[in-house]
């Protein structure tokens, strides 16, 4: 098992090149270095001495990708790509546009975001599969088809809304928790109930939809037939047989949600002014900070590629046929 982890690591390295190099050329497709300089001092009637001042303090003043100026390697390395790059491997971040160290506050900024992801992820995982469970459990009835309806309907409302509709009941009508804001410790949890509820209805109707369509597929399957000729009750079987076999599949699109959790969090944060690092993206984007965004572009893909290899060692878990070589 090592020696596959070490292998999916050295195979993750082309892919974090790639994702960096794409991050560079949308950014710098949108923005120069003289928009990121003028962003950043903040004067409309900046002048170019100063621009240019700036460039060169924070590395910009070199060509994007390829030096003609330089030969051989130098060519290549005496670039802005090059040398923004290098150091992301190292996960040294540096400092932002602005000058603050991006690490301290990554670090600051992870446990709210942490706060709202994991238990919006569990607790919907855990909410969708019952569901699923219950509608395959009396299917071919009429609470089956109330169910696919509901699910329909949760689906076709935007995310927007349940955000508005849900901060409009619960704060201002019934004055249940926060509007917005974030406290540590103990008190966050006042402000993350909200957040983590809407998440948790917002992805239901498409998370339970899913999961029944694959119990539907394992329900008639010939084991689940022959547990019930039996008489295995149908929990059971739902419970110890169709779920277990269902666990791949599971495991699969937890990893596919990963980065959906996390450009949902974007939104969320931003709406209930959760210092966490989907604002923090946020933030980086209106003010143009380059850093700061290829830093967090970095941190979701070195983030998926660990859950992708995580998957993999469950799926071995899970099924015992399944190999890791």
């Amino acid at each position: 098992m090592l020696a596959y982890i070490i292998r999916r690591l050295i195979y993750a390295i082309p892919i974090l090149i790639g994702v960096n190099l794409i991050t560079f050329l949308l950014f710098f497709v949108v923005n120069t270095p003289d928009d990121m300089a003028r962003a950043q001092l903040g004067d409309k009637y900046v002048t170019e001495e100063a621009i240019e001042l700036w460039k060169e303090t924070n590395g910009y003043h070199q060509p994007l990708f390829f030096n003609h100026e330089e030969e051989g390697l130098k060519a290549l390395t005496e670039t802005i790509f090059f040398n923004k790059s290098i150091s992301l491997f190292t996960f040294d971040f540096g400092r932002s546009e602005s000058g603050r160290d991006i690490t301290s506050d990554v670090s600051q900024r992870m446990w709210p975001s942490v706060m709202f992801a994991l238990p919006t992820l569990l607790i919907g995982l855990w909410v969708n599969i019952s569901i699923a469970l219950l509608v395959v459990m009396f299917r071919n009835t009429g609470l089956e088809k109330v169910f696919v309806v509901s699910f329909v309907g949760l689906m076709s409302v935007s995310y927007l809304f349940y955000i508005i509709g849900g901060q409009y009941l619960v704060t201002r009508l019934w004055n249940l928790v926060p509007v917005s804001g974030f406290q540590p410790g103990l008190d966050a949890f006042r402000f993350m109930i909200l957040p983590v509820v809407i998440g948790v209805i917002a992805g239901t109707g498409a998370g339970a939809r899913l999961y029944r369509t694959l119990f539907l597929e394992e329900a008639d399957q010939d084991y689940a037939r022959t547990a019930r000729a039996k008489g295995v009750s149908e929990v059971s079987v739902l419970f110890r047989h169709i779920l277990p076999n269902t666990m791949i599949p599971i495991l699969t699109n937890i990893v596919i949600v990963i980065p959906m959790l996390f450009m949902g969090s974007l939104v969320m944060e931003s709406f209930f002014g959760i210092p966490g690092l989907g604002s923090y993206m946020i933030d980086a984007l209106k003010s143009q900070d380059f850093a700061i965004v290829r830093t967090m572009v970095f941190i979701g893909s070195v983030l998926y590629i660990i859950g992708l290899i995580a998957t993999d060692i469950a799926y071995t878990l899970v099924d015992p046929r399944v190999r890791l070589n």
